[in-house]
């Protein structure tokens, strides 16, 4: 059964990157150094930088040359794109490489649209009020789709052991998450939201801390892909979270949830007016407080150590590289407890915002 999953999950991935084909591209449209007339393009550590944080359609594996010669080794990924006047469409992003146009579609290379498929007029212009939906399977929806499914393989296999040898001993991986789940429960669930209640919790506070956890670590595995994306530093699957995290928070309320929200208690009548917004900006404050702790120190690590890297670029120099490697190195290492402490963070955040919700008043 274990070795049909594993290829499950492994034909899983293969399918989804199937449209992306890996070959070498010259690159022939990036810019040369004006100022001194070199032929070689000269190391831009923010562009090193950004191009691993941020979002893409293609996955860029590495660089063979320098300069015009220089031949770039990527994974091209599926665009899903509907448009509403040519419906549904669907190739490789290979298609919109170097500013190519396809189907009537380009990917924008800079300006404010910059990494957005936009659809192009006859005449070369945007169709600024014609942008297509974007269903397209990026570096962070594929990192995401195999952290799902990497944390459905473990449960499954978790699931299995405990049918199989019932509640004993833990051996394998129930030694590894068993210690992990009940500390989740025992020390961050239960004394927040109380024995009573915490059932009916606990499998999304898992969820969320177990997918943080399996995407930060992934983040800090630099090859093959899907591993190395930057997926909890991605603002919009941090939000995504943290409006998740909302949602059960507004559906779960009880009566005195939203009598402070609306009617606070001992504050007289003429200050409602005033007090409603502020406990409005509260209630917002709550999930952007959750995105944007987690989007931040994630995308931090990531950036200290592309910038520790590229030090050996910018100084053009291999005398650097041992030292750079070692900060690297401890930088990881940091990072490893980041991963872990992130999601124990957000889980804890999101049961305490939970329990401010359904506490019940004392009188």
């Amino acid at each position: 059964m274990k070795t049909h999953l594993a290829a499950f999950v492994f034909f899983s991935l293969l399918l989804l990157l199937l449209p992306g084909i890996i070959s070498g591209q010259h690159n022939s449209h990036r810019q040369e150094s004006e100022a001194h007339g070199k032929a070689e393009m000269e190391f831009n550590a923010s562009e090193f930088i950004l191009d691993h944080i941020s979002d893409s359609h293609e996955w860029h594996i590495m660089t063979l040359g320098e300069g015009e010669h220089a031949k770039h080794i990527s994974l091209y990924l599926p665009v899903i794109l509907y448009s509403r006047e040519t419906g549904l469409h669907f190739f490789s992003s290979r298609k919109l490489t170097h500013g190519h146009e396809y189907k009537g579609f380009r990917l924008m290379e800079e300006g404010d649209l910059k990494g957005t498929i936009v659809t192009v007029k006859a005449n070369g212009e945007v169709d600024e009020e014609n942008i297509p939906l974007d269903f397209s399977m990026t570096k962070t929806v594929i990192g995401m789709l195999a952290a799902a499914i990497i944390g459905l393989w473990i449960f499954l296999a978790l699931s299995r052991s405990y049918k199989k040898n019932g509640i004993s001993h833990p051996k394998g991986i129930q030694s590894l998450l068993e210690p992990i789940i009940c500390f989740i429960r025992d020390d961050i669930v239960i004394p927040n939201i109380g024995y009573k209640k915490h059932g009916k919790f606990m499998p999304y506070l898992l969820s969320v801390f177990f997918f943080i956890l399996i995407n930060n670590l992934m983040g800090l595995i630099p090859f093959p892909p899907p591993f190395g994306a930057n997926v909890t530093g991605n603002i919009a699957v941090t939000m995504t979270l943290a409006v998740f995290t909302f949602i059960i928070i507004q559906i779960n309320g009880n009566k005195s949830y939203w009598r402070h929200i609306f009617a606070t208690p001992g504050v007289p009548f003429w200050l409602l007016p005033i007090m409603i917004p502020v406990e409005i900006i509260g209630m917002i404050a709550k999930p952007f407080a959750l995105t944007v702790r987690l989007f931040a120190n994630i995308t931090a690590g990531h950036i200290i150590v592309m910038s520790l890297l590229a030090l050996i670029f910018i100084f053009n120099s291999l005398a650097v590289a041992p030292v750079s490697i070692l900060f690297v190195i401890f930088m990881d290492c940091l990072e490893l407890l980041v991963a872990f402490l992130q999601a124990y963070v957000f889980t804890l955040l999101s049961t305490l915002f939970i329990s401010l919700a359904i506490v019940e008043e004392h009188h």
